[in-house]
């Protein structure tokens, strides 16, 4: 350890700039979101930061017009739909690619998983094209098929890392007890993994109540969602309505970020 003052007032810094960095890129990320849940509090008819007095009338002008609420109400509503498709598709696929020995097991995992690797905007074009010729653009079974081919990859993903941990042992065993394949998978399989079942389904809810590209192509005046309402809207018109429904959506993506952790962090327990 060096006796030079100035060499450790160098150490010092350099030790600490590591830290200034993190600390930058915090502010980076954290002070937009910051600045627009204050504007939601100013209560003017234009976006006012900082706000000159705390009021909450932007949030009842949320709630009171349905041009916005309803958009919100189908959205909760596609979310739900689109969760709950894709976990009907994921779940009996990747328990069958798990515990299957056939050639070919790479090749249609990675089939699952790629409407990840295709750009949002191409793919939005495709389903488009694709819905158009059934006619299925503009109606909610439409926005719910385009939107599990989105989910489905991170649902597949989180349910395919939660049977890598089952034992198929006791599936075995289950099986000489006189067990039929459905009650084994439902009451020995499911219940191992049902923490990556609520993983993917909080994943599957959260990406398609954001989602907005695919939506913007396909949906319509009696299918539009609400982040294509919030899309059209900074088009055509800056409502400050928006910096209420942006900080509302931010402290809901919040809430669901801290119970998927929440749930990650209990995983590795409930499965060892």
């Amino acid at each position: 350890m060096t006796s030079n003052p100035v060499l450790r007032l160098v150490c010092r810094l350099a030790a600490s700039i590591p830290g200034l960095v993190a600390a930058i890129g915090y502010l980076f990320l954290v002070g937009p979101i910051a600045i627009i849940v204050a504007a939601s509090l100013s209560g003017g008819q234009e976006i006012t930061f900082p706000p000159r007095d705390i009021s909450f009338s932007l949030y009842e002008q949320f709630f009171a017009d349905p041009a916005w609420w309803q958009p919100a109400i189908k959205s909760l509503l596609v979310a739900a739909l689109t969760a709950a498709l894709a976990l009907f598709v994921t779940l009996p696929a990747s328990y069958a690619l798990a515990r299957s020995k056939v050639r070919g097991n790479k090749a249609i995992e990675l089939f699952f998983i790629s409407p990840m690797l295709i750009p949002v905007v191409s793919l939005g074009l495709g389903v488009y094209i694709f819905f158009s010729s059934f006619h299925l653009d503009n109606t909610l079974a439409g926005l719910v098929l385009s939107h599990s081919t989105l989910v489905m990859p991170f649902m597949f993903i989180s349910i395919t890392a939660g049977l890598k941990h089952t034992d198929p042992a006791l599936e075995a065993v289950s099986m000489l007890m006189g067990a039929g394949p459905l009650r084994t998978f439902f009451l020995v399989v499911v219940p191992q993994i049902k923490t990556s079942i609520l993983v993917g389904l909080l994943f599957a809810f959260l990406i398609s109540f954001d989602e907005v590209v695919i939506a913007y192509f396909i949906t319509g005046p009696e299918t539009t969602t609400l982040p294509v309402r919030m899309y059209s809207a900074l088009r055509w018109e800056v409502s400050p309505v928006l910096t209420a429904i942006s900080s509302l959506l931010t402290m809901a993506s919040l809430v669901f970020c801290l119970g998927i952790v929440a749930l990650q962090e209990k995983q590795p327990k409930s499965q060892n």
